[in-house]
């Protein structure tokens, strides 16, 4: 009797549980991006964009996946935060009903122009990831049975998208491979970029996407890379390279503007990485950071003039370093900017909607 009531007691709890437990405020999120985000979609191509090896993943619950971090991205962060039991899956390793949960299509070495970052070898363009994207939308249908369905539920889910890195960092500023810092300024750049990521904006909105995180470019003339090659005291970010981010970012804004007064239907905001990734460098101490200029893991001057190498030892006390690498802030950093990036803490953080208020829209 007493066993009995004990088996009653346990499935009585287990049942409480299942309704505690809330569905994500979102059904799905899609992510669009470049390796600040990708988990794992460059692992099997011929690429030098890779990171699916020892120490990448230290950190991290399932070891080295592909993330470009020792531990959690961005958007496994917003993918806790939005209520999702998992991570989103990657596009390479998607099949079935796990789809309508979302999808991460990000790739290591993309951009925005088809070219970008081809000197690291395979990679999927921004143009590429929304036409996988096409891809799944026609696979969503399948599985819900018809397009009105298909429609009505896409329009819930978040849509993040964060490129242009590449395109600054393996293109306009690397004349030894590319001509477009002679044949562009940086604003008339910025202008060429913002028209091709707004040509796939539209494709995305016309399949079904309604709202929509526009995630600015970060500090990129602050990395360590940058710092190793161009600083003189190893601690002053490149600001040639800042201004031009800020030129496409402030570029993002007005899009995000556009949009969002052109099509009533959809959501569109701008997520400033910019601004939240400059807080951090300029108060580390608030943030639990002593080293905002160094990687955690690396070869050189800064640990930033080669990225962390296969089997490298990396520095021990992780969460103090901004940058787990040459080019990548550690889980750390990215706890801060995706918990930022869903709840806004400062006004300026994210334009006109945070995350959070744009799945609950």
């Amino acid at each position: 009797m007493a066993r009995m009531c004990c088996l009653m007691m346990m499935m009585v709890a287990m049942t409480m549980m299942n309704i505690a437990k809330s569905e994500p405020i979102a059904p799905c999120y899609f992510i669009f991006g470049d390796s600040l985000v990708d988990n794992g979609n460059n692992n099997q191509l011929q690429s030098l964009a890779r990171a699916n090896y020892f120490p990448y993943g230290i950190d991290f619950a399932f070891g080295p996946t592909g993330r470009f971090s020792n531990g959690k991205t961005t958007v496994d962060v917003i993918a806790e935060l939005l209520g999702f039991d998992d991570y989103i899956t990657p596009y390479a390793a998607a099949r079935g009903q796990d789809i309508l949960r979302g999808v991460n299509y990000a790739s290591a070495a993309a951009g925005i122009r088809e070219e970008t970052g081809r000197q690291l070898g395979g990679r999927i363009t921004f143009a590429g990831q929304v036409a996988n994207h096409v891809n799944t939308v026609s696979q969503v249908v399948n599985i819900l049975g018809d397009q009105n369905e298909a429609s009505n539920y896409l329009s819930k889910c978040i849509y993040s998208i964060g490129l242009g890195s590449n395109d600054y960092l393996n293109n306009y500023f690397m004349p030894t491979f590319y001509s477009t810092g002679n044949q562009f300024s940086p604003e008339s750049y910025a202008d060429d970029l913002v028209a091709r990521y707004t040509e796939q904006l539209r494709i995305l909105y016309t399949n079904g996407a309604r709202k929509f995180a526009l995630i600015g470019v970060g500090a990129i003339g602050c990395s360590p890379n940058e710092l190793a090659q161009n600083s003189r005291d190893g601690r002053t970010c490149d600001e040639r390279i800042n201004s031009a981010n800020r030129i496409f970012n402030n570029k993002l804004i007005s899009i995000v503007d556009a949009f969002n007064q052109n099509t009533p239907d959809a959501k569109f905001t701008y997520i400033n990485a910019y601004g939240i990734f400059q807080d951090i460098v300029t108060n580390p101490a608030r943030y639990g950071f002593r080293v905002t200029n160094a990687g955690c893991c690396g070869v050189g001057r800064n640990n930033g003039q080669i990225t962390c190498l296969p089997g490298q030892a990396p520095c021990l006390n992780r969460n103090e370093y901004v940058f787990w690498d040459a080019f990548h802030p550690g889980e750390a950093a990215n706890i801060v900017i995706g918990t930022r990036s869903f709840r806004r803490e400062a006004a300026s953080d994210a334009h006109p909607y945070d995350i959070q208020q744009l799945a609950t829209l």
